[in-house]
């Protein structure tokens, strides 16, 4: 899930919340929303990824 932030800057959070803070983690800030689209693109791909 990507928000902008008052800083014009974008923010990529987790899609589940934490169970222990109630809130979605901070998986990271991006200067642009495509960097962060990509960003989140990278990290489904490691997540279902074959070991």
């Amino acid at each position: 899930m990507i928000r902008k932030l008052a800083s014009r800057e974008y923010r990529l959070y987790a899609r589940k919340v934490d169970p222990k803070t109630g809130r979605r983690r901070n998986l990271g800030t991006f200067g642009s929303k495509e960097q962060a689209q990509q960003h989140e693109r990278e990290i489904q791909y490691f997540k279902r990824r074959q070991h």
